[in-house]
């Protein structure tokens, strides 16, 4: 076997043993209805997800202009209902991540919250059609 397949099962397996990180979540009502997509008028909406396999050990808090809003687990999402205008996302690890947003009443926009090594994240801003098939992969997290 190469080292790189070995060392690819070493990984997964300190993934497994080390065990899942738990955020509250919300209920199961709350979660379709975020599911929905709907935007409430003169609103937008600004999803948070992280829908991979690293980092499974790893709670990443999530701040929305400059406030704390809720932590981010393995395959979980926050939404943010915001108003029209500039808002700063903040990915509240080691490095500090952030991605600003222009939001526009009516829309939805998507963040995917990347796990990194070292307890680090990034955070990306991504098309309609990606963010809502991994929103779809998540559950969502209770608010703060």
């Amino acid at each position: 076997m190469s080292s790189k397949f070995l060392i690819s099962i070493a990984i997964l397996l300190a993934a497994l043993v080390s065990g899942c990180v738990s955020v509250p979540m919300a209920s199961p009502e709350q979660d379709a209805a975020a599911r929905s997509f709907a935007v409430r008028p003169g609103k937008a909406n600004i999803y948070v997800y992280r829908n991979e396999i690293f980092g499974t050990a790893l709670r990443l808090p999530v701040a929305l202009d400059g406030k704390l809003v809720g932590d981010t687990a393995i395959n979980t999402f926050l939404v943010l209902e915001v108003s029209p205008g500039s808002h700063t996302i903040q990915s509240k690890t080691e490095n500090g991540a952030t991605v600003t947003i222009n939001a526009v009443a009516g829309q939805n926009y998507y963040v995917w919250q990347e796990v990194k090594m070292g307890a680090r994240a990034a955070l990306h801003h991504v098309d309609e059609a990606t963010g809502r098939a991994a929103v779809n992969e998540c559950k969502l997290v209770a608010s703060l």
